[in-house]
Formats: C-alpha cells, structure tokens, sequence
C-alpha cells in the first residue's frame, strides 16, 4: 500500500473520532454547567479549553468562555482545526482522495455526514439545540465505525484505520478523565461528595459508558472505580488499555504482512505492557493528572512513530 494511501485512511478515522469527542466534551460541559454548585478551580467550559489544550486559540478569537462561544468553537468554526466541521470536513476529503480504498457503505457513511454539516450550517444557530447536534456527531461517528467494521477487507487499509482510530480515542479517554479530576474538581474535600459523584457519572454518560460501567461495577461511582475502567479494565471500549491494545494488535498484523518489524511495534509493546502491570493504586500515588498527562505524551510519540515508519515514504 502506498504511504500516502495509508496516511489518508489513518487521518480519515483520527479526524472522525475527534469530531466525537469534540460533541461529547460540549455535552459534558453542557450538563455540568446546569449544577448551581458546581465550583471548581475554573469554570466548567474554560475547564473543557484548558484540559483540551484549546484554550489559547480560544482566547484570542472569542476572549470570555461562555457556552454559546464554545458551541460555536467546538462545533462549526473553521479557524478551530479540532471542531465538528473542520473534522468532518477533512475526513471526507482524506475519504475522497483515497475513495477506490474505500467501500460504497463507508464513503457514504462520510459524504452524508459532509452533507448534513453543510445543511447544519445554513440553519439559524437559535434553532438548533445544542443535544440536538451532539446526538447528530456520535450518530454518524457510529455509523461510519459500524460501516468500516462491516464491509472493509482486513487488510492494510483497515489496519491504518483502526491504528487511527485507536490512537485518537485513547488520547481523547485520557483527556476527558483529566477534565473531570484534575480541572473541574481539585479541591480534596469535594471528593466523595454528591458533586464528585454527579460529575463521575455525567463523564461516563458523555462517554457512552454509564450502563457498562454499573454491568461492570455496580454499587457506588468511585473515583478508583472510574479510574480502573477508563485506564486499565480490557472489557472498556474507551479505556487506555483497551485502546493501546488495539493499537498493538494492528500494528503486528502489518508487520506480519510486511515480513518486517519497525521501532513502533516494539513502542507500542512497551506501552501495553506498562499498562497491564499497572495498578489503580500507583496511579492516584503518581497523580491522575500526572499519570494521564504522562500518557498523553506518550500517545502523542506513538503516532509520530507511526508516521516516521509509514507514511514517510512508500510501503513495499
């Protein structure tokens, strides 16, 4: 496969799966926002900038972090290459340039979220509330992942999107965790309170995770018991382990195709097994915040990785 090819596919699931996020952190917002205690160290949407490293492009566009002015950020302005459109966007377009690699189902899957944007886009912004539009982004995030799931060969290119795919989701995990425990609530005597305990279950709610958490657990929403399903039970769908796992798996199908392995795999390995001897006691020892910021540098690394080893030249 071309790297060039490769690439595309790659960015195709990583800019999806950031439109995602992008609505679930307007919904977190959106819902913690309506608490009239909810004091944390920031406001509850400045909270969202900070621990999204948005806060700086922000600031100078928009200045005050209101709710209507992150809508907009979050979800339509162009100038924000993490927003809505701009993901979508870019999605179908990485998905037309490689559009032979692709199945009907899948490019239909991304040109009908394309076209659906432009409509959104052309209605007056007091008409459309604001669930409406987060439910619309993880609708058709679903339905693209659900195509590519169905239809696509197991080959390279499914491969390349799943790498992508993984990637981005476990960089975006680690970053909605942090929202809720280092940003929207640090002061020590709000842990264990009925605060602490509504916003746990408000992030789990945004995350698609609040049911599969309680089949899981049951009983009381802890902070270990949500850091244990997000950072290292293998049965979570979003949770670190889960995510670098998945990672792992598709970077060895690809050098079991290539007869040849490249410094990512070995990288990817380390993380995995870092977090399978991890425990949820020596990550609140290091600090969930550290720990989660740790592991995004390291994500961050590993997709530099992937790039240096594949799309820096052609696949042979």
């Amino acid at each position: 496969m071309l790297s060039r090819t490769a690439e595309n596919l790659y960015w195709i699931a990583r800019y999806m799966e950031r439109a995602d996020t992008a609505a679930r952190l307007l919904e977190v917002g959106s819902r913690i926002s309506l608490i009239p205690t909810a004091h944390g160290y920031r406001s509850e949407w400045d909270s969202l900038l900070q621990a999204t490293g948005m806060a700086a492009g922000f600031a100078a566009k928009y200045g005050d972090p209101v709710q209507r002015n992150l809508e907009s950020w979050l979800f339509f302005d162009r100038d924000n290459p993490s927003s809505v459109a701009s993901c979508i966007t870019a999605a179908r377009e990485n998905g037309r340039i490689v559009r032979t690699a692709l199945t009907t189902q899948v490019w239909d899957a991304l040109n009908t979220a394309f076209q659906e944007l432009k409509q959104l886009e052309r209605e007056e912004r007091s008409r459309l509330d604001l669930s409406r539009l987060t439910d619309w982004v993880m609708r058709h995030a679903a339905m693209l992942r659900g195509a590519i799931d169905a239809t696509l060969l197991r080959n390279d290119g499914f491969n390349f999107l799943n790498i992508g795919y993984y990637l981005e989701r476990g960089d975006n995990t680690a970053r909605l965790l942090d929202v809720k425990y280092y940003v929207l609530l640090p002061r020590v005597e709000f842990v264990g309170s009925g605060l602490d305990n509504y916003q746990w279950t408000t992030l789990l709610r945004a995350m698609g995770a609040h049911r599969a958490f309680h089949w899981a657990y049951g009983g009381e929403v802890t902070a270990a018991k949500i850091a244990h399903f997000l950072i290292l039970n293998p049965q979570s769908p979003r949770s670190l382990i889960t995510c670098v796992g998945g990672i792992a798996n598709h970077l060895a199908r690809i050098a079991k195709a290539y007869g040849r392995e490249t410094p990512v795999q070995a990288r990817a390995g380390d993380m995995l097994a870092g977090l399978e001897g991890e425990t949820v006691e020596r990550v609140f020892e290091e600090g969930l915040h550290e720990y989660l910021t740790r592991f995004i540098g390291e994500a961050a690394a590993l997709g530099h990785a992937v790039h240096e080893a594949y799309f820096s030249g052609e696949m042979r």
